[in-house]
């Protein structure tokens, strides 16, 4: 995997094989953020990435400036790998925690982020819950936006807060504000 832009751009980051990810692929995440680019000031936002994995999300993030990234994961190995990255790469704006998502999600009475983006493992079987979890929480400011990575066997068109949908390849993207 690679950092698209920003300041580590062209950076090559190369995840241990023993971790239990499915990075979301170049291609699908340059999309994304020419998507972000439209939405959000990088360099204002604060942001949470939940299931981090290999914290690409996360690294993209900081490389365009982002100052406050919570990147949340229950892999140990997930976490210590985004750690040390973040350490090589001297960026202070990422807080890498191991913690359960959902556990994370209760214990977050307010944080007033600007972007919640989430990449759970497509066989999860509680990932149909997440929006609503995200929504139930202060975690967002009021015009925040969520955004969830999927398979092709997820529709959330259904939900309230939701915007659009976005396909790349086997990669989906859910939008949804809180409006």
């Amino acid at each position: 995997m690679r950092i698209i832009s920003g300041q580590f751009k062209g950076r090559r980051i190369q995840a241990p094989q023993n971790l239990p990810v499915r990075p979301t692929t170049d291609f699908a995440r340059e999309a994304l953020f020419n998507i972000l680019n439209h939405l959000i000031d990088f360099q204002q936002v604060k942001v949470v990435d939940l299931f981090s994995g290999t914290g690409a999300i996360s690294l993209e993030l900081a490389s365009r400036g982002c100052p406050h990234i919570v990147a949340v994961d229950a892999h140990f190995g997930c976490v210590q790998f985004l750690k040390k990255m973040a350490d090589e790469l001297e960026i202070k704006s990422i807080s890498a925690i191991k913690k359960d998502v959902f556990s994370f999600l209760k214990s977050e009475i307010s944080k007033e982020m600007d972007l919640v983006f989430a990449d759970p493992p497509y066989d999860l079987p509680t990932l149909e819950k997440i929006p609503d979890a995200v929504f139930s929480t202060a975690i967002l400011k009021e015009s925040g936006f969520l955004i969830l990575e999927h398979s092709q066997k997820n529709n959330f068109e259904h939900h309230p807060f939701f915007l659009e949908h976005r396909k790349y390849g086997n990669v989906n993207f859910s939008l949804f504000q809180k409006q």
